[in-house]
């Protein structure tokens, strides 16, 4: 572990992260369907009317219920105000890169759904993703509801919800305060991505790695890094944080137990002053 007062720009550079060309890239391959074995298909998304649709939400909703084959959704430079779910699965969302294609919605746990009753911060989400063997790069997902007040209620908004198993975020950026990213379930890999909240921003039961990820506290005056959810230890599930970096205002926890056998870890982490030195807070 490593600890230092220093920002991003003067860290030492086996921690930065920062998103620059000289970094290594990872080939992944979202060309063919390993269900199907056929080419993957690719719909356009455009705000300006260049592509085959100007939503996301209506590009995901082309696709048959019944889909076997990897699905490309390219979505074009803009800021897409929109509430979107996915519950097919195979589906890609490649942007043209974080700091230029944005989801963003601003639903809270206290927001009133169509039913007249409260989301919840299930349904907070601003990108809810239900399907299997999803996939995301160079893209982000922001819940733009304001930081909540210490000791708020009904304050959690999700950006990104990920419920279904075998997905991967390459390159992404995930933006809220507090309950930013819901690892809800599944297996799950998060590489290069910014994850920024306040208050246990990263949080669920799923059973996922974070590799190189940047976690950003804008927590005032205090708040957490996660809130892991698993419920006994037979449970598979944890978040692993590997060569991450943590920066970031606040003084904040690595985490607080959701459940009774919350599991998280850092290894070869580099962190700020920002963290607390009791570490944990049960």
């Amino acid at each position: 572990m490593a600890k230092s007062s220093s920002n991003e720009e003067v860290q030492p550079g086996r921690f930065n992260t920062k998103h620059d060309a000289g970094r290594m890239d990872l080939e992944v391959d979202v060309g063919s369907s390993a269900a199907s074995g056929q080419s993957a298909k690719t719909i356009i998304v455009a705000k300006d009317g260049s592509g085959h649709f100007k939503t996301v939400q209506a590009a995901v909703d082309s696709i048959p219920k019944s889909n076997s084959q990897r699905v490309i959704i390219a979505i074009k430079a803009g800021i897409y105000k929109e509430k979107v779910t996915v519950n097919v699965l195979w589906v890609t969302f490649q942007g043209a890169g974080p700091r230029l294609t944005e989801i963003q919605w601003g639903d809270m746990a206290s927001t009133k759904g169509p039913d007249g009753k409260e989301l919840g911060t299930y349904r907070s989400a601003s990108v809810a993703i239900n399907g299997d063997h999803f996939t995301a790069k160079d893209i982000s997902f922001r819940n733009t509801a304001p930081p909540p007040p210490g000791g708020a209620v009904g304050r959690q908004a999700v950006a990104l919800r990920i419920s279904g198993d075998m997905a991967a975020f390459l390159n992404v950026n995930f933006y809220g305060a507090q309950d930013t990213l819901y690892d809800h379930k599944g297996r799950h890999y998060f590489y290069k991505c910014l994850i920024e909240g306040s208050i246990d921003f990263i949080f669920g039961n799923g059973r996922s790695l974070y590799l190189e990820c940047r976690l950003h506290s804008i927590a005032s005056p205090s708040g957490s890094l996660t809130a892991q959810k698993r419920l006994t230890t037979n449970e598979e599930t944890g978040f692993s944080f590997v060569r991450c970096v943590v920066t970031g205002s606040g003084s904040i926890y690595l985490g607080r137990a959701w459940g009774p056998a919350s599991r998280v870890v850092f290894s070869f982490t580099y962190f700020d002053n920002s963290i607390l030195p009791q570490g944990w807070f049960d």
